[in-house]
């Protein structure tokens, strides 16, 4: 059939431009008609006030983007595997086409859905876009999924070297919308409404100072400012310094798929005049580390989805956690009497986001201080991150446990020891917690507050020796 009508289904890639699933539509037909549907039964996309802001504002734009381009993106709420056969069959669709997800939820959604549509004879095509490179396409010598993030990073860098990346943003799509007669149908009418809806009932504050924007313009001008203002050059020393402008802020738009992987780790590519520059060389290199933390943290769960609800290493499910949750509520809500985590969660709680320094800083105090479980913490975070991404989240707090894929078994953060080599002058500190401004630094970092200088700050909640040795015994048992 020429020029079939196809619905292409967006997900965590809302965008128009190097979108793998589009461009291999396009190449079939140019009658396409575009939705996103709020799953009722996924709120990983919304749950969190700060990634319902990101999620709307980004849809608002993709449904203009889409208009520009001669057709339309249709809004629905409920559950995607009622929905889209629904409206795939509501267009006349013949095709519907999206691409693949790596969680467990998901992967059992869209197959459910390729079942639905393929009892009233509607193809589904799936094409992978959020990663570098397919799950099925990098394996340990042995032919296993990778555990270990070194040699997964040495493989996967040396495909990339010889593959290359390629991403095309240049393609100008035009459309084909529905005719007249479809649009009246009340589900497609119903569409603007549904996002006025969401974009009403968002209730997040911190949307001025959140250094993450919403948009595929954004994401391109994020990407831009981080190139041309040379902060890439500078990331291996400036990362770690979180009262330093020195990241790329690029977290949420990778999590919903507003700017494609493939375009940032290009633009790490396209600066080989400034690979002979020694330190230029390791910042670039030190980006792309960072940037296949993220890549292998989705082939984790996707090859171990027991992942999603349990520790990597067994044992670690017989640990005997004290969820003292009197101490949990100080921490989530930044009142430990440590500067530090205060800051870090006082920070996270306003703006949505947290500078990665600092979420290892929180996560450590709160499993090897506290002795609170990760889960705990993986959820408090996902509650609120403006980029809560599920393999990227668990995979962050099992490496602070010590419960997950990582051959260095403990690790404990001091966490005046980490403000003193990463806020020396306490910056971050007093910007979050500005009662302590007038605090001397070396009392800050030392933890050594006089009763006088408190301001109300409160004292801290445990002593992190103490709490070391103990969190040493009950791990040595176990």
């Amino acid at each position: 059939m020429n020029n079939p009508r196809i619905l292409f289904w967006h997900r965590k890639d809302l965008r128009i431009i190097d979108n793998q699933a589009l461009i291999k539509a396009f190449s079939l037909s140019n009658a396409i008609t575009s939705t996103y549907i709020l799953d009722k039964n996924y709120s990983h996309d919304f749950n969190a006030n700060s990634r319902a802001w990101f999620l709307g504002n980004s849809l608002k734009e993709l449904g203009n983007n889409w208009e520009k381009m001669g057709s339309r993106l249709v809004i629905g709420e409920g559950d995607p595997v009622l929905i889209i056969p629904q409206l795939a069959k509501t267009i006349d669709a013949k095709i519907v086409v999206w691409n693949k997800s790596i969680e467990p939820y998901e992967i059992n959604r869209d197959l459910a859905i390729k079942n639905n549509l393929k009892e009233i004879n509607i193809q589904s095509i799936e094409s992978w876009d959020h990663l570098l490179i397919e799950p099925s396409k990098i394996f340990t010598g042995n032919n296993k999924p990778y555990s270990v993030y070194g040699p997964f990073y040495k493989n996967l860098k040396s495909k990339m070297n010889f593959f290359g990346s390629f991403y095309e943003d240049k393609i100008i799509f035009h459309f084909k919308d529905i005719d007249n007669k479809l649009k009246e149908n009340q589900n497609i009418k119903s569409s603007n409404s549904v996002l006025e809806k969401f974009l009403k009932n968002i209730k997040f504050s911190g949307s001025k100072i959140c250094p993450c924007r919403p948009g595929e313009r954004a994401a391109k001008i994020l990407l831009e400012n981080f190139i041309n203002e040379k902060k890439i050059f500078s990331y291996n020393s400036a990362r770690d310094l979180p009262s330093y402008n020195g990241t790329s802020f690029l977290s949420a738009s990778l999590r919903f798929g507003t700017i494609s992987i493939r375009k940032v780790w290009n633009a790490t590519l396209n600066l080989h005049s400034d690979f002979e520059n020694q330190e230029n060389y390791l910042s670039i290199e030190t980006w792309q580390k960072e940037l296949v933390w993220r890549e292998f943290y989705q082939h984790c769960l996707f090859h171990f989805p027991e992942l999603e609800s349990g520790p990597y290493r067994k044992k670690w499910a017989q640990f005997p956690w004290e969820n003292n949750n009197e101490w949990f509520q100080h921490w989530s809500n930044g009142e430990t009497g440590v500067p530090i985590i205060d800051a870090a969660m006082r920070q996270l709680n306003s703006s949505g986001w947290m500078h990665n320094r600092c979420r290892m800083i929180v996560a450590s105090f709160l499993v090897k201080d506290l002795i609170c479980s990760w889960q705990k913490g993986e959820e408090k975070f996902m509650e609120i991150l403006v980029d809560g991404d599920l393999a990227a989240n668990n995979g962050g707090w099992q490496w602070s446990a010590s419960s997950g894929m990582d051959p260095k078994p403990l690790r404990i953060f001091n966490p005046y020891t980490q403000a003193k080599k990463f806020d020396p002058i306490c910056k971050y500190i007093k910007f979050w917690i500005p009662e302590l401004s007038k605090v001397s630094n070396s009392d800050l970092l030392n933890g050594e507050i006089s009763n006088l200088e408190k301001n109300n700050y409160s004292s801290p909640i445990v002593n992190h020796n103490i709490q070391q040795r103990l969190f040493k015994s009950l791990y040595a048992e176990i």
